[in-house]
């Protein structure tokens, strides 16, 4: 499905879980030719992320509603800062209003998160990624999320590249066994990274030629020893827990990326409202 499918998808799941049968209360109390002008407010600082969602989202509800921004995805915003404005038929807006935020305020949480997480490791060699762990059905648009933060994303699916983690490892019978297997299938272009947890896993890991090599919850020093062992002839991956970890002293001990779910899987959205105004 191409993205624009997907995302238009998403959208009208999103309004038909809201709206249901009809949206009674502006219905009720909001004249069919009103008109209203809003405008999105930042309650907190953070770097904005989903705008044109948001765009696309009003567009579900009436074409004539206006979206207008002096901002663009993965810019910073302050806090008290008026960032956007959507005008037009008032119905409209005010149906699509809470749909529109949501997909903006997570968003722009992630974004913001990632962001953070990309300064602390800043001048060091590694990079943050994302992982598959993220909200059902909206990984696209959180792992974009990540990308506007200044993150890479790791695979978006499980077709994308093998990693060898640990109950692979238990079910084909040790990591000798699961790269072997995984090479038999693997296209040359194809890259294959091992889940490991000891130094002795390691060793078998670079005995077997993996490509890259995930380093799953380790302390710092065993973390920079890994990385002295592997010397170079691998990628080097930390990962378990990153976002509770001091990502400048992970990123410290080498290792060429810092994996971290709670980009995505726990995320605290932007605070951002939507402030209509008088004429």
């Amino acid at each position: 499905m191409q993205f624009m499918e997907h995302l238009d998808e998403l959208i009208r799941t999103a309004l038909r879980e809201d709206i249901g049968t009809g949206d009674i209360t502006t219905l009720a109390t909001i004249p069919a030719d009103k008109e209203i002008r809003g405008l999105f407010l930042a309650k907190e600082s953070g770097v904005i992320c989903g705008l044109p969602v948001v765009e696309r989202v009003f567009a579900h509800m009436d074409p004539e509603i206006r979206l207008q921004s002096g901002k663009k995805d993965g810019e910073s915003v302050s806090r008290g800062e008026f960032f956007a404005e959507v005008s037009g038929p008032a119905r409209g807006i005010l149906t699509g209003e809470r749909v529109a935020l949501n997909f903006l305020q997570r968003l722009s949480g992630i974004a913001t998160r990632t962001r953070s997480c990309v300064e602390a490791v800043k001048g060091t060699g590694a990079k943050i990624t994302d992982t598959r762990k993220t909200t059902p059905g909206l990984r696209v648009l959180e792992k974009y999320a990540v990308q506007m933060g200044g993150g890479s994303n790791h695979r978006m699916g499980l077709s994308d590249g093998i990693l060898i983690k640990d109950n692979h490892i238990m079910a084909a019978g040790g990591i000798a066994a699961a790269v072997e297997a995984a090479r038999k299938l693997a296209p040359h272009t194809l890259k294959i990274e091992v889940e490991v947890e000891s130094i002795p896993m390691i060793e078998e890991a670079l005995s077997c030629g993996a490509d890259i090599i995930m380093l799953d919850n380790m302390a710092l020093e065993e973390m920079a020893q890994a990385v002295r062992l592997i010397g170079g002839r691998a990628l080097v991956e930390a990962s378990g827990n990153m976002g509770d970890r001091d990502l400048r002293a992970v990123a410290e001990t080498g290792v060429d990326f810092i994996s971290i779910g709670a980009l995505t899987h726990s995320v605290k959205a932007l605070d951002i409202s939507l402030r209509f105004q008088k004429k």
